[in-house]
């Protein structure tokens, strides 16, 4: 199939879902350690704005079902952001560390957990001087 072939492509995140274990830890979690706004909750839903684009958590429909994403979050400092996260209690896999050098920016990465060990990176697009 050529690419002039394509008539609709997907390019805009509308939302993200987590699935948490328990909702109200995970809203103390989202809003009060990382900062993100809640926009509103219902029974077994919340739903946060990040920058446009909806996070929503929600407990399984199924006891047995857990699925997640890696969400990754972009920041301008993320020494900064990490030391801010981890201050508020996010529990980092390591430190900031380059994943890769491009042509004209370094990509940072720190990734860290939920309290349902969800993955979540902080990432940076760092500007070559």
């Amino acid at each position: 199939m050529s690419a002039t072939a394509i008539t609709f492509a997907l390019s805009k995140i509308g939302q993200i879902a987590i699935t948490v274990s328990n909702l109200e830890r995970a809203v103390e979690f989202y809003r009060n350690t990382l900062g993100m706004r809640l926009l509103f909750q219902v029974p077994n839903m919340a739903f946060f704005d990040c920058g446009g684009v909806r996070l929503m958590l929600a407990i399984p429909e199924r006891p047995t079902e857990s699925f997640s994403s890696v969400v990754y979050y972009k920041v301008d400092d993320i020494e900064g952001g990490f030391q801010t996260l981890s201050a508020h209690g996010a529990r980092f896999e390591g430190k900031p560390h380059l994943i890769a050098k491009l042509e004209d920016h370094d990509l940072w990465m720190a990734f860290f957990r939920d309290p349902d060990s969800n993955l979540l990176a902080l990432m940076s697009e760092v500007p070559r001087k």
